[in-house]
């Protein structure tokens, strides 16, 4: 199994995943934040934030070489995704094929045949409701196989979003992410991505069976790269959108940490992290997350 299904190997501790590129020398962690006690061992991934629980679930979705495609939480009462996650590494990130067209009748959004019967509306409440199938796990990060990209049509995977937000900030923010791998790297990008379900303020409205259109979007990505000392280090941040037409073109005002964000949504994200790591890389200020990210070259570079 990849590399990326990373598993910290500590002094008294070793979890049940392998991991072939993690070298973490800190000592002792604590693991009471992470997802342990959960039988599915996918869920001790890194992109994974802590589960919510209840009548919710998680589907992952697996691939014929048997990586990992992408994982969702999928809540049953409100039915609606509460996130998807996912990475991006050098060989899936190949562009080997094009986008997923349906072929002989098939639904350009098909169920999910990994959710629970019931869990999920019996019909696409996106068609004509004025809203875009908003991909979390984007079919643009998902071209290295006709398979892997199918799965991101998934109904599962979608969320209501505005077209001028899905086809504006949304997708340049998704564009900034993906260009942060280039082929032949070693880095691994964790990502978690949503829409807010679960706090009434930050629900814009509910349509038709009390189909939720989320207020706000979120994405949190977790960057693990070699220093110039071929040492493994981590860097993370966030991005917070209130969900209306957006064609901004500039990220940096949309930045928060890790900490702000699950303040904001109520999500504990990359919390199988060791609790050291976590705490630093979820607490920068502003201003150093955008220096360690190059957002001020790249701001230069749009000018």
């Amino acid at each position: 199994m990849r590399e990326i299904l990373s598993i910290f190997i500590v002094a008294l501790t070793i979890l049940s995943m392998s991991c072939k590129n993690e070298t973490e020398t800190t000592g002792k962690y604590d693991d009471t934040n992470k997802n342990m006690n959960e039988k599915k061992a996918f869920v001790r991934r890194l992109e994974f934030p802590r589960l919510k629980g209840g009548k919710s679930v998680v589907v992952t979705h697996i691939l014929e070489n048997d990586e990992v495609n992408y994982s969702l939480e999928w809540d049953g009462d409100k039915r609606s995704n509460r996130w998807t996650c996912y990475q991006l590494y050098s060989s899936n990130c190949q562009q080997n094929v094009k986008r997923w067209r349906p072929e002989n009748g098939e639904n350009q959004y098909p169920d999910d045949p990994k959710l629970p019967a019931g869990y999920a509306f019996s019909y696409d409440h996106y068609v004509r409701s004025g809203y875009d199938h908003g991909h979390l796990c984007p079919s643009a990060d998902r071209l290295a196989s006709l398979q892997a990209n199918k799965q991101t049509f998934f109904i599962s995977n979608m969320q209501p979003q505005v077209h001028n937000f899905n086809d504006g900030i949304w997708e340049t923010m998704e564009r900034w992410v993906r260009n942060q791998i280039t082929f032949g790297s070693p880095d691994t990008l964790f990502v978690c991505r949503g829409g807010t379900i679960d706090k009434p303020e930050q629900i814009s409205k509910k349509l038709k069976d009390e189909f939720i259109v989320p207020g706000y979007f979120f994405s949190a990505v977790l960057l693990k790269y070699r220093d110039p000392n071929g040492a493994w280090q981590y860097k993370a941040l966030g991005f917070w959108f209130e969900h209306k037409a957006n064609k901004d073109s500039d990220l940096r005002k949309y930045v928060v940490n890790i900490d702000r964000l699950e303040s904001l949504t109520g999500l504990d994200f990359f919390c199988n992290l060791p609790d050291n790591i976590e705490t630093r890389v979820e607490s920068l200020p502003i201003e150093s997350i955008l220096s360690i990210w190059n957002f001020a070259s790249s701001a230069k570079k749009q000018r």
